[in-house]
């Protein structure tokens, strides 16, 4: 199901990730995928706590590799006291995990006094080509839509969900560093990312941030650098320590945002967020961030650290989402595939 007309001719606009979901979508990270080299064992258990909380407030949908790993799901579900009639298990396929670049981008519209939905899909090359193969992961848009009996656009350029940010009234937040690198859609001008951004996902406002976090391998996706939290509203993470490589990109983002307006010309009200102590593993930087947030129906689940900043991060988001309960989970392991917490998920909009 696919159409010649671009979602926004259609009146088609992606929602805010704070607006009401009917599922989250996940996919289950494989015992031999490369996402957690020699650290697989104890991120079911971190996916479990994940969605137990999820299932609090909406359905949880998983895509699974094959029937053995969907038995071992439901072993760990259960054993965390998951409520199975809220999880639904899908045989759509997927080498790595990281369901907000892999997965369906849901656009929305009101028409003619019903809310019609429809998936984007993106091209996906696992950011810049970095991880092949990656096929598969290309196609769960498709079985998505196909499952949901959705029409499927296809804007036929590179782009990942982890890669931008909207409140929802026609802006949209994203980075230089990524969509602007050579490895996505080198025959694309910015003006000409922007357009495509325009026409799939109805927005009509773009905001430009620079550089990402040290140890991102996407290249800069803002999930790990702003977030709007409300339609006027964005967090965004700085460095405290000067010596620190984040201190200078994060403030040079900082001052951006200050600059910044939305849709209709007023100024973006900005909300700092610390970032948590430096994280090596095998003397390699991990991109932990405390903006890899994910916005469900009633609650916020933020990653935590083991880091003194994690009380205050906690805070922080509690009093930007005074109607949702924030409830931090232990990122040590899942950071360890280089995302948290928004990076495996991808909402449905009810």
């Amino acid at each position: 199901m696919s159409s010649t007309h671009t979602p926004l001719e259609l009146g088609y606009r992606m929602p805010a990730e704070w607006e009401p979901h009917l599922a989250t979508w996940l996919t289950w990270p494989r015992p031999d995928g490369i996402s957690f080299p020699g650290k697989y064992e104890p991120v079911p258990e971190v996916y479990a706590q994940f969605i137990f909380h999820l299932t609090r407030d909406e359905e949880v949908r998983i895509n699974v590799w094959n029937e053995a790993l969907d038995e071992e799901i439901r072993k760990v579900l259960r054993r965390h006291h998951v409520p199975m009639e809220r999880v639904h298990l899908h045989p759509f396929r997927s080498y790595e995990p990281w369901c907000r670049d892999h997965g369906p981008i849901f656009v929305v519209r009101e028409h003619e006094g019903i809310r019609d939905r429809a998936i984007v899909d993106w091209g996906y090359n696992a950011w810049g080509n970095k991880y092949p193969p990656f096929d598969l992961d290309d196609e769960i848009p498709q079985h998505i839509a196909h499952l949901r009996g959705l029409p499927l656009f296809r804007p036929e350029i590179v782009m990942e969900g982890g890669s931008l940010d909207v409140n929802g009234r026609g802006t949209l937040l994203t980075t230089e560093a990524c969509l602007l690198n050579p490895n996505r859609n080198p025959e694309l001008t910015r003006s000409e990312i922007e357009q495509y951004l325009r026409n799939y996902l109805g927005v009509r406002h773009i905001l430009w941030l620079g550089d990402g976090i040290a140890g991102d391998d996407t290249d800069g996706h803002v999930d790990d650098l702003a977030r709007f939290v409300n339609p006027n509203t964005v967090v965004t993470v700085v460095e405290e320590d000067p010596a620190d490589e984040n201190f200078q990109v994060l403030q040079e983002n900082l001052k951006r945002l200050r600059t910044m307006k939305d849709q209709d010309g007023e100024a973006l009200r900005i909300v700092e967020l610390p970032m948590p102590r430096r994280i090596e593993v095998e003397e390699q930087r991990l991109p932990a961030s405390y903006a890899n947030f994910y916005i469900a129906n009633h609650r916020v689940i933020v990653p935590t650290y083991r880091d003194p900043n994690d009380a205050r991060a906690l805070e922080i988001i509690q009093r930007e989402f005074p109607d949702r309960k924030v409830t931090g989970i232990d990122s040590l392991d899942l950071i360890w595939g280089l995302g948290s917490f928004h990076c495996i998920s991808q909402q449905e909009p009810a």
